[in-house]
């Protein structure tokens, strides 16, 4: 099974065909940094932005100088030893690439957006120095933490944490976390502001999708193999986790929109994070817990502005191909 302790290396017959074609999706999706054109951002920092949407995208920008590297490290020291699955283990080299191509947009983003070195190390440094920073870092590295001492998973106990760490990095911190930057990412675009970095948010968002679909897909795995670990206790931890992260991302959301940003308010961006909550606990078959609608519908839009930028941008832009049905289906 998925989570038996071990190494499997044959991949022929494939017993995890799935993950084998998420992998080759994966490689379909491949684009390059240098592809991402900030010109236009430049002009908008300098004379277009008030300053309380100033001080959202440099709060924004501290947040992405060090996310996708706590999800980087979670993939490599927790996920990819106890997922007993050469297919998966052939996607999770996949989606390390792609955290380190968004680490070095992020990279990029910030010395376009930053040019004072000592701005750029105090945003490098703000999950010390800044208090809703901090407190999404220590969210992180509670249950990315909480594997460090397993070396297998040999017990239901200890596959219980693992599912947990699984579920916190996939729903709470990819699902959740990620999604509120798109959310203020794509409303700053709604006003026709810095589109270079909603062009390049276009491509994490993808990558992002589909990193959560793996993880769902590893989950329904376990579930149908291993179904007595998805019990009440799980579900209740599962729960009160989403919570966490909902008041987490909240405490961000009021330091971000703290100088009154025009259009945006904490009271939809909650709504927001509840109705997004409730996807991705829905998705896990367990019951939602807040029953709130989508506030954004410039986040409704945006499978449909992603599709069409797919197939309007010129040949260059993937390295690979595309063949077959492109869709976007996920939640936000």
């Amino acid at each position: 099974m998925i989570l038996t302790p071990g190494l499997d290396l044959t991949l022929r017959p494939m017993k995890y065909p799935v993950f084998f074609e998420m992998y080759k999706a994966a490689i379909k999706n491949t684009w390059t940094v240098e592809e991402v054109d900030f010109s236009h951002d430049i002009t908008d920092l300098r004379g277009r932005l008030t300053q309380a949407e100033r001080h959202l995208i440099h709060r924004l920008v501290a947040f992405f100088a060090t996310g996708d590297s706590i999800v980087a490290n979670n993939l490599v020291l927790n996920l990819y030893q106890h997922i007993n699955s050469p297919e998966a283990r052939l996607y999770l080299s996949r989606q390390l690439y792609e955290e380190a191509l968004h680490v070095e947009f992020y990279l990029t983003l910030l010395d376009t957006y930053i040019p004072d070195p000592k701005e750029r190390n105090s945003a490098f440094a703000a999950i010390e120095n800044i208090p809703s920073l901090k407190k999404k870092a220590d969210f992180c590295f509670k249950w990315m933490n909480s594997m460090y001492d397993m070396k297998s998973l040999d017990t239901p106990k200890q596959k219980r944490r693992f599912l947990l760490n699984l579920i916190c990095f996939a729903a709470c911190i990819e699902g959740l976390f990620f999604f509120a930057a798109f959310a203020y990412v794509y409303f700053l675009r709604s006003k026709g502001l810095l589109n270079g970095l909603a062009g390049g948010t276009n491509w994490v968002f993808r990558d992002e999708s589909m990193h959560i679909s793996f993880a769902y897909e590893v989950i329904r795995t376990v579930r149908q193999e291993s179904p007595e670990l998805f019990d009440d206790k799980l579900r209740a931890e599962v729960t009160a986790m989403l919570r966490d992260a909902v008041e987490c991302e909240m405490a961000f959301a009021d330091d971000v929109l703290g100088q009154g940003v025009a259009g945006l308010s904490t009271k939809d961006m909650r709504q927001y994070l509840q109705f997004v909550a409730d996807q991705r606990l829905k998705a896990l078959e367990i019951p939602v817990i807040f029953g709130s609608r989508n506030p954004f519908g410039f986040m409704e839009l945006q499978d449909v502005q992603e599709l069409a930028n797919f197939f309007e941008r010129r040949v260059s832009a993937y390295q690979v191909g595309v063949t077959g049905e492109v869709a976007f289906s996920e939640s936000f």
